[in-house]
C-alpha cells in the first residue's frame, strides 16, 4: 500500500519547507486542511497540498491546537475556525490566518464556547455558529474586520427527550447550518429528534429562535443536515437509527419526502454526509460496524435517493469530504489512522480505492481550499 506519511514535526507553527506546485497546473491544486483529535501524537490541525486531478497530497504545515476535531474555511479561504473539543471549560473555538500557498496557520484569538465538546462549525462570513455536543447549545460569535472572534453573544439550549437512556439522557446539540439562502440556521437537536430553526435578519447578527422545529422518528439521533447544490433539497443522516432523510426545502421550511437505510447492521454509529458537487450522488459514512459509505443515486426532479453501492472504509469513517472537480473523496478514517483517497466514478458515483493513504493520528476532519491562482 502506497502512503504518504505526515512529518510530525515539533510544538507550535510548523511549516515542511517548500511547497512544490503539482504536475498539471495550479488549477489543479488545493489546500487540505485536516484536523485530529490530540490523544495520541498528533499535534492538532495538518495542512497539505492536494492535487485534484491525480488524488496526491504533498504535506505543508501544522499548527499546535488541542482536539481541533472539526474546523471550517472562511469563503475567501484568508480564515480558518476551529474547535477544540474539550469536555470542560476549556472548550473553545479559534480563529487562525491561513496562508494558502504555504500551508501556514497563525493563531489570532481563542474564545470559550461556554458548552463542552464543540463538534461542528458553520460560518457566513458575518458571524460563526459552534455545535456543542455536550453542552447541548449552540454558540454565536460575531466576526470582527480582522477575521478575529467575539465573544459568544448567544446560546441556544436544547432538549433531551429520546427515548435512548444512554445516547439521549441529555441534551445534545451536534450540527449547526445556514440555509441556502443565507435567511436561517438549522441545528440538529440530536437528544430531542428533531430540527431546530433559527431565523436570521440583515440588520441584526444574532439569529432569532424560531417556533418551528422539524420532528422526525423518535431514536434518530439527527447528526448532519447537507443541502443540494440548488438549494430545493436537504439531507439528514441520523446516527441511532443509521438512516437518510430527504426534505424538500422551500423558504425555510423543511417537508419530509422520504426515509432511506444508509446503516443496515444496526451499528448506531452514522457519521457524516455529502453531496456530490454536481448533486447526482449523496454519500453517508457509517461507523462501529461494518464501517464505510453508502452511495445514492439522486432523482433531479423530486430529490428521491436511491441505493446503488457502499463502500467499506477504514475504522470509524467519522468525516470525509469531496473535491471541488468531484474526482476524489477522502475519508478520515479516525481509528486507522489514516485519511483514504478514493477516486470517484463520476457516471455511477461509485468509488474505487487508490491505495494513496494519507498518515495521520486521529484524522476527523477534512476541509478543502482553492489556491490563490485558482479562485
Amino acid at each position: 500500500m502506497k502512503t504518504l506519511l505526515f512529518c510530525m514535526l515539533g510544538l507550535g507553527l510548523t511549516a515542511c519547507g517548500s511547497s512544490p506546485k503539482g504536475t498539471n497546473g495550479d488549477q489543479d491544486e488545493l489546500a487540505m486542511l485536516v484536523g485530529t483529535y490530540t490523544n495520541g501524537s498528533s499535534k492538532g490541525i495538518y495542512t497539505f497540498r492536494f492535487n485534484q486531478e491525480t488524488g496526491t497530497a504533498v504535506p505543508l504545515s501544522s499548527a499546535t491546537l488541542p482536539n481541533p476535531s472539526y474546523l471550517v474555511p472562511s469563503e475567501d479561504g484568508e480564515f480558518v475556525y476551529a474547535v477544540s473539543e474539550m469536555n470542560d471549560s476549556t472548550a473553545a473555538l479559534s480563529s487562525l490566518s491561513f496562508n494558502r500557498e504555504t500551508g501556514e496557520l497563525r493563531l489570532l484569538n481563542t474564545v470559550p464556547t461556554f458548552g463542552a465538546d464543540p463538534c461542528y462549525v458553520a460560518t457566513n462570513g458575518r458571524e460563526v455558529l459552534t455545535a456543542n455536543y455536550s453542552g447541548g447549545t449552540m454558540s454565536v460569535f460575531p466576526l470582527q474586520k480582522d477575521g478575529t472572534l467575539a465573544p459568544a453573544d448567544t446560546l441556544f439550549q436544547g432538549s433531551a427527550t429520546g427515548p435512548d437512556a444512554i445516547r439521549q439522557v441529555t441534551p445534545h446539540i451536534h450540527c449547526t447550518v445556514f440555509s441556502p439562502d443565507g435567511k436561517y440556521i438549522f441545528a440538529t437537536d440530536f437528544s430531542a429528534d428533531r430540527i431546530l430553526r433559527f431565523v436570521m435578519h440583515p440588520d441584526n447578527p444574532i439569529p432569532h429562535a424560531s417556533l418551528e422545529a422539524v420532528n422526525i422518528e423518535e431514536d434518530s439521533g439527527p447528526r448532519h443536515l447537507t443541502f443540494s447544490p440548488n438549494g430545493k433539497f436537504a439531507y439528514l443522516i441520523t446516527e441511532l437509527s443509521g438512516k437518510v432523510i430527504a426534505f424538500s426545502y422551500d423558504d425555510g421550511r423543511l417537508e419530509q419526502i422520504q426515509t432511506i437505510t444508509a446503516d443496515t447492521v444496526a451499528a448506531r454509529g452514522s457519521a457524516d454526509i455529502h453531496l456530490s458537487p454536481d448533486g447526482k450522488y449523496l454519500y453517508a459514512s457509517n461507523r462501529l460496524k461494518e464501517d464505510g459509505i453508502a452511495i445514492f443515486a439522486v432523482n433531479p426532479e423530486n430529490g428521491t435517493l436511491t441505493k446503488v453501492g457502499y463502500q467499506p472504509t477504514g475504522i470509524h469513517p467519522r468525516n470525509f469530504n469531496i473535491t471541488p472537480n468531484g474526482k476524489y473523496l477522502l475519508a478520515a478514517c479516525r481509528d486507522s489512522n489514516v485519511i483514504q483517497v478514493y477516486k470517484r466514478n463520476e457516471v455511477t458515483g461509485l468509488l474505487e480505492d487508490t491505495h494513496q493513504d494519507i498518515v495521520v493520528d486521529m484524522p476527523v476532519c477534512v476541509q478543502f481550499v482553492r489556491s490563490v491562482n485558482n479562485l
